[in-house]
């Protein structure tokens, strides 16, 4: 029973450090580049000036009222 605790809580650090890699491999590759990805693409084809025309066609703005 001697040292139970110290070689326990080694095996469990290392565990937790291999854990905590995976997850965050699996967040940056699973989450983090798709939507980096998906903002690259939608603000290399967004047109500031159409989208607020089209709101303010809408309405949506009270300082510019539509045409």
């Amino acid at each position: 029973m001697r040292r139970l605790l110290a070689r326990r809580m080694k095996f469990h650090l290392f565990g937790a450090f291999l854990v905590s890699l995976g997850c965050a491999a699996i967040y940056k590759f699973g989450v983090a580049e798709p939507r980096k990805r998906a903002y690259a693409e939608f603000y290399r084809n967004y047109d500031p000036m159409k989208d607020f025309e089209a709101m303010r066609r809408a309405g949506v703005f009270e300082s510019a009222p539509p045409k």
